[in-house]
């Protein structure tokens, strides 16, 4: 079937739709039905969808047979796709197909079987498998506090993505997870950060306990802190003219501008087919002439990112700043098509370019083709966060509310290795992270990259794990062990069987957890050790960690993973239905998770 057929097809339903509706309207008129039996838009309210036109055979019959030829074609094309997949190896999956044929024939959102197309890039990787300790002792991962991912997965369920359309490799459970404030401990002694942990019972696997590690760091007041020096990359491309794109960034941006003083300075590069400095080096306080810059800009042209990279680095440069925050604030949808564009070509770039004390941030904006792997891996490797805006009201959070977290590094390169206890844990799985994952012998090399933390930061990690059932110890290997002698370096899977029952001291451990970390301005490393007790182990676990078990089901929900069993989005909303949402964003993700299960109703955070 052609694709004028098909649009044909969709042109009689609508046209039959509208002028039924209309001949159904005047009739309800005329028999004295009330104003406010319509919406504002003009259209009939669903009781008297319910009553009146269920009793009008002839048009349902008419609308059934239009749907029915519609779906008749469409299913005509997928047939052909699924022939030509056979012979073409294209097409693979049924989402690709219908991915493509959404793009062809311009399905309209309110299609039942809409699947969005997707002009996005994501990286997808697999989950964290579950580990033997005694094979495996060892779990090693870089800090990480993006948000980028919850975000942008809140834009497409608001969008109207069904769970099941939004793509796997968007889901990052761990930003999912940090997108949130927890109730830590607060940084005491010479650390500049306080550590929690928690153990209790998995609530998607009965075999299974939860064990949660937390830090959190000092709030600071932005306007003692330190002076910056700032050059906002801006990218003003022709991708880049959709009212969620550069409007809001210029909205953005005059948010943070707001915020900034005399001590501060601020640059502003913008790149498109070519890149300009249009401000060098304007005082915080001279906000006319930023706020001049920032409002007049338009997009057009193509995406010269590469070279915008390395002279906003330049720009830095010129204005580094000895002990302050020396920021590039990259501001894009992600897409360059011009000079560097391969992740390869950006990473080399931007691993060169940290060296110089510079700390590379990135905002995300907009929808349909958000390249977020190119996004991440530059806030990645420099040194910096990736959050993506989708409101002015996420702008306000991050670049006002959250200023300190987004702007000032208080620790470098943080690292987290948990070695476990075999006589009491028999197996574990770190719960995403899973591109932030490093090899054990990475902890102690201060020249491997990690992740870094700001200013009145939290960030979590959860692992699943499985109690012991019996114990064993072995022989030596070059990394020192403190619960068994014997460190085999083979991987294997573990496949998780009822718990058993067992009694753990409190004195007893379930394992030690270390944590490495640069000062900003240092190259040298501190580390710190905690260990986790029995006694951490609770049966009523507290408030946070049952909010962060249930927005890691959703993940794993939203990955399909295979480690959520049997559980479904249900559970999840019923637990959080009873949990204290304390704060708005909590709030906010109880809707969410409603709307994404099927919920189409309007709620608000005032609801709750």
């Amino acid at each position: 079937m052609s694709r004028k057929i098909v649009s044909l097809l969709l042109a009689i339903v609508m046209t039959a739709s509208m002028l039924t509706g209309c001949g159904k309207k005047a009739a309800l008129d005329e028999t004295g039905t009330s104003d406010d039996t319509y919406t504002e838009e003009g259209t009939l309210t669903d009781e008297v969808v319910d009553e009146e036109y269920d009793s009008d055979g002839a048009y349902q019959e008419s609308m059934e047979n239009g749907s029915a030829d519609l779906e008749n074609g469409r299913q005509s094309e997928e047939n052909k796709y699924k022939s030509e997949a056979a012979e073409a190896d294209v097409y693979a999956d049924s989402a690709a197909m219908k991915e493509s044929l959404a793009e062809d024939y311009d399905v309209p959102r309110y299609a039942d079987d809409y699947v969005p197309y997707n002009g996005e890039e994501y990286s997808n990787t697999e989950e964290n498998p579950f580990y033997s300790v005694k094979e495996n002792p060892l779990s090693t991962f870089s800090a990480d506090v993006d948000t980028a991912s919850y975000t942008n997965i809140r834009r497409m369920i608001r969008e109207g993505y069904y769970i099941d359309e939004i793509p796997a490799g968007a889901v990052r459970i761990e930003e999912m997870l940090n997108y949130f404030s927890y109730d830590l401990k607060r940084p005491g002694g010479n650390t500049p950060f306080g550590v929690t942990t928690e153990v209790a019972d998995c609530p998607w696997n009965r075999s299974s306990e939860l064990f949660m590690v937390g830090i959190s760091t000092k709030e600071i007041d932005f306007s003692k802190a330190p002076p910056s020096n700032l050059v906002f990359l801006l990218d003003v491309s022709g991708s880049m003219s959709d009212e969620d794109k550069l409007p809001l960034l210029q909205k953005s941006f005059s948010m943070l501008t707001d915020n900034l003083t005399g001590k501060d300075r601020v640059s502003i590069v913008t790149y498109a087919s070519d890149v300009q400095v249009i401000l060098d080096g304007a005082k915080g306080s001279d906000k006319d002439r930023i706020l001049g810059a920032i409002n007049g800009l338009f997009a057009e042209g193509g995406t010269n990112g590469g070279e915008g990279i390395q002279t906003a680095y330049d720009l830095a440069e010129d204005y580094f700043i000895k002990g302050g925050n020396n920021r590039i604030i990259l501001a894009t949808d992600g897409d360059l098509n011009i000079g560097l564009t391969s992740e390869e070509e950006l990473e080399a770039l931007i691993t060169k370019k940290k060296e110089s004390g510079i700390f590379l941030s990135v905002l995300g904006f907009g929808t349909g083709n958000i390249k977020d792997n190119k996004m991440e891996l530059l806030a990645d490797k420099g040194n910096g966060n990736y959050s993506y805006i989708d409101s002015e009201k996420e702008a306000r959070k991050v670049l006002v509310k959250e200023m300190g977290a987004t702007l000032m590094t208080v620790a470098k390169d943080v690292k987290f290795q948990v070695e476990f206890n075999p006589e009491i844990v028999e197996s574990y799985r770190l719960i995403g992270y899973e591109n932030r994952v490093m090899d054990d012998f990475d902890f102690k090399d201060d020249t491997k990259d990690a992740g870094e933390i700001g200013a009145g930061h939290s960030m979590i990690a959860l692992y699943e794990i499985v109690p012991a059932r019996n114990s064993a110890k072995g022989g030596k290997d070059s990394i020192a062990l403190k619960y068994q002698d014997d460190y085999v370096t083979n991987t294997s899977q573990f496949k998780t069987e009822d718990k058993a029952s067992h009694e753990i001291g409190k004195n007893s451990e379930y394992c030690t957890v270390k944590i490495r970390y640069k000062e900003p301005d240092q190259t040298k490393s501190r580390e710190s050790e905690y260990p986790v007790k029995g006694s951490d182990y609770t049966q009523k676990p507290s408030q946070d960690l049952q909010f962060a078990a249930c927005v890691a089901q959703f993940g794993m929900l939203l990955k399909n993973s295979r480690y959520a069993n049997d559980s479904n989005i249900e559970d999840v909303i019923d637990r959080l239905s009873e949990l204290d949402l304390r704060d708005e964003y909590r709030k906010e993700f109880y809707i969410l998770v409603k709307q994404a299960g099927g919920y189409r109703g309007y709620l608000e955070v005032e609801d709750f």
